[in-house]
């Protein structure tokens, strides 16, 4: 078979640094086998210390998958000489994360990793981008080139979008990008848009529907088969591997037992709307039935334990109909709902310890709060739904997480850059480390270095530049063209002059925070206040004195500014650029929406975000941090009610535990930072 896939992404090893490629194309891809690396050459042939990286929510679409039945041909590109089976940029602008470029970014990750001789990765969720048969037929090919050409071990763990149900349902998606710049609809037979229930040619598109069993939604069954070398199911050169229904221990282990005993039918439990069924099930517990559980400990390492966690929870839905996704429901729901795991998880702590296995957890889903600590300040500044809150896992969670005894977590799903710490009752203490995408705003990954002395290294390795990340860019042109021509609403075309991917991903995010962000998040008289000013007329406001609403005041500006009292807090405002050593035009070069995007920028990437943002505007935020916080305890400025607190969460996204590099005691959870 002709590889299709790639065409040269050997990387040399950096952190934080542009990537470039080195390598030449495979002739072809083997057919899929069992993974069967040995132990010594994985701990020993390259005289290094073991590494494992962490490479969640890579939301994996096949840009040059062919459609089986022919469905769809895609669009011929000129630099590749393949066809594209991409999404349009307009639906890439407002998702948080990217359906196309991501492609290479993964490839980029996999190479910078074989250059650095990592030969265990873990992909912890989110591995494809809702489950459709041809991207992950796509995803298992790359996954196995690696492992046939480095010798790598992957292991994954379900997100909530693979798969998006426990079970194979219908669906598609209506925005692939087809002819003439035109988005596509795609869906499978029985969805409603190839039953008639919808229009042939949808309001949105001049191109009719196209149905192909290609875009259907796979459940764990297909999911599980077709990614089964990758840690959900045990291959022969795995030192030893359960699941959470397994009946045997390290004393009694054998290959074919573990191999008898991993059968989808056999790990399955029962989740009832109330709560977890089988021998955990209460008096009046109805809805109940079985779902699929795919977690699983493997130990590919003398000594590494990998703690791979199926934390998805699909409820029930009153009435029978079907199942909630899994995406908001995480750790809140694993004690209530999927009891087995969180039970089983105390024990592999306890049988780790006794046996001297250094353990490590990964899954889908955070099991700390994920914005140092501010997660009660934002509720109460934009609302208690906004910013994804409903996924933070509550406080007695994280407790309770923490009192299984695992020391450490490697999760996603929030695609931003964090370190967060819980200590349970009794002292023990948890470090979660939430991994970026290499979808979005900050591009990276997570490297874990296992160390002497129950000690390991945490640290984050960024995709600044990646090949081949623009390869698509002539298929956007188009679309764009099209859209003006239509009169649709656009997105900015500046994206399409990005230098690199990190540079693109920065224009993602600002055009996401344009179109997605501040319409959702931010409370309209906020937003439009924002909106209205810049950095020097936010500091005039910081001084100026009136009690007048901020609306009226914004309403009233032309007029204002050329009051006397305008003028005082202007002269006060001045002073006080003079005495940080600024100038005038350092504070007005920058807007409110300046400020949202850096804003969001710190929130998704913490420290990975000081080099897209100048110190000398840090530096200007905490002085407005500062003089607002002082104006705001006199509780009758309206401006420093309604700003404060933005530029509160501000300082707070950029004053996190360590989250660039750092070394984790695991006898103590003691977090100490390193040079980066």
């Amino acid at each position: 078979m002709q590889f299709k896939h790639f065409s040269g992404f050997s990387l040399a090893a950096s952190i934080v640094l542009a990537i470039s490629a080195c390598s030449s194309p495979p002739a072809s891809i083997p057919a899929l086998t069992s993974v069967s690396t040995s132990v010594t050459s994985i701990e020993l042939a390259t005289g290094q210390e073991l590494q494992i990286a962490f490479m969640p929510d890579i939301h994996f679409h096949d840009i040059y998958a062919s459609f089986s039945d022919g469905a769809f041909a895609g669009l011929p590109n000129s630099q590749s000489g393949k066809n594209a089976t991409i999404r349009s940029m307009a639906a890439q602008l407002k998702s948080t994360r990217l359906f196309n470029e991501n492609y290479f970014a993964l490839l980029a990750a996999l190479d910078d990793a074989a250059a650095r001789g990592v030969k265990l990765i873990a992909l912890p969720g989110d591995f494809s981008d809702d489950g459709q048969p041809l991207h992950i037929r796509g995803l298992a090919a790359i996954l196995q080139h690696y492992s046939d050409t480095y010798g790598m071990q992957f292991f994954a763990a379900p997100g909530n979008h693979d798969p998006v149900r426990p079970f194979t349902r219908p669906a598609g998606k209506s925005d692939y990008l087809g002819v003439n710049g035109y988005e596509q609809p795609i869906y499978s037979p029985g969805s409603d848009a190839c039953s008639g229930k919808l229009p042939a040619v949808q309001s949105h598109s001049k191109l009719s529907t196209i149905c192909s069993e290609e875009v259907k939604e796979l459940g764990y069954q297909e999911i599980m088969a077709q990614l089964a070398p990758f840690g959900f199911y045990p291959q022969p050169g795995y030192i030893y591997w359960e699941t959470p229904y397994s009946d045997y221990t390290a004393h009694n282990y054998s290959a074919n037992l573990a191999k008898e005993q991993a059968s989808y039918t056999q790990r399955q439990y029962e989740i009832c709307l109330q709560g977890t069924g089988g021998r955990y099930k209460q008096p009046g517990y109805s809805q109940c039935s079985m779902v699929p559980d795919s977690s699983y400990l493997v130990e590919p390492v003398a000594g590494l334990w990998l703690l791979a966690i199926d934390a998805n929870v699909y409820l029930p839905q009153a009435g029978g109909n079907g199942y909630a996704g899994a995406g908001n429901a995480g750790y809140n729901r694993m004690f209530s709902h999927k009891t087995q795991v969180t039970d089983w998880i105390t024990q592999v702590v306890e049988r780790a310890e006794q046996t001297g296995k250094t353990l490590i957890a990964f899954s889908h889903y955070p099991m700390t709060e994920f914005y140092n600590g501010q997660s009660d300040a934002i509720a109460a500044q934009f609302g208690a739904d906004s910013f994804q809150l409903a996924r933070r896992p509550a406080d007695k969670v994280s407790q309770l997480l923490a009192a299984t005894g695992l020391k450490l977590h490697i999760g996603g799903h929030m695609h931003i850059n964090d370190t967060g710490v819980s200590r349970s009752a009794d002292g023990k203490v948890l470090v979660n480390v939430q991994a970026p995408s290499l979808a979005a705003y900050v591009p990276a990954y997570k490297l874990v270095s296992i160390k002497p002395q129950q000690k390991v290294e945490v640290q984050t390795v960024v995709l600044n530049d990646i090949p081949r990340y623009n390869e698509l860019f002539e298929h956007y042109q188009q679309e764009h063209s099209t859209l003006t021509e239509q009169g649709a609403p656009l997105w900015n075309k500046a994206i399409l002059t990005a230098n690199n991917y990190r540079e693109f991903t920065n224009w993602h995010l600002s055009e996401l925070t344009r179109q997605r962000f501040l319409p959702q998040d931010w409370p309209a008289p906020l937003r439009d206040s924002l909106l209205a000013l810049n950095g020097r007329q936010m500091l005039v406001l910081s001084q100026l004195q009136s009690p007048q609403p901020l609306a009226q005041l914004l309403a009233e500006l032309p007029t204002l500014q050329q009051s006397p009292n305008w003028q005082q807090a202007a002269t006060a405002a001045d002073a006080l650029i003079a005495e940080s050593g600024f100038d005038t035009e350092d504070f007005a070069n920058w807007s409110g929406f300046d400020l949202a995007l850096d804003f969001y920028r710190l929130r998704n990437a913490g420290s990975l975000a000081l080099q897209d943002i100048s110190p000398q505007r840090l530096a200007q935020y905490q002085l407005l941090t500062r003089l607002l916080a002082a104006k705001a305890e006199t509780g009758h400025d309206s401006f420093a009610r309604q700003f404060g607190g933005v530029f509160q969460l501000l300082q707070a996204f950029s004053h996190g535990e360590n989250d660039m590099r750092f070394m984790l005691d695991l006898t103590n959870g003691l977090i100490t930072e390193l040079n980066q």
